[in-house]
């Protein structure tokens, strides 16, 4: 099975992600650690990625979602997954679950002005939130 934490930046999808690999005793992926160096780049200074941007991270981690699915390893990746379209590319299977991250402008914009080591501006939460869709007015997600 594969667990997806999605949610915009700062909303505390790797934390979640990582304490719920480790109670299921399961493996952990970070999203971002699969993103070309032209998107950190852009992410770093603040700019919003495009669809044509994500193309390509979208399709390393439906690689790697698709690996775990055949070698029967169980595992929760982190990822933003903004639109219904970047996770119907992630949906490889019904063994790709979705759980959705929400918190308010206020509670993530401070979030993300006290974490430490990671390169998203957080200049990015803007262009995220007017990004997201939410799940809950779609359906399926």
């Amino acid at each position: 099975m594969i667990v997806v934490v999605c949610g915009v930046a700062g909303v505390g999808k790797t934390t979640f992600g990582q304490l719920l690999a480790e109670e299921l005793s399961w493996e952990f992926y970070d999203a971002d650690d699969f993103h070309p160096t032209g998107n950190v780049d852009k992410m770093s200074r603040g700019i919003p990625l495009t669809d044509e941007d994500r193309g390509p991270w979208l399709e390393r981690l439906r690689h790697l979602i698709e690996h775990c699915i055949s070698a029967e390893v169980n595992a929760v990746f982190a990822c933003s997954a903004l639109k219904k379209a970047y996770r119907d590319r992630l949906r490889v299977s019904e063994d790709v679950n979705f759980v959705f991250l929400r918190g308010s402008r206020a509670r993530i914009a401070a979030q993300m002005q006290e974490r430490r080591g990671h390169f998203v501006d957080p200049a990015i939460l803007g262009s995220s939130l007017t990004i997201w869709k939410n799940p809950a007015r779609q359906s399926p997600c």
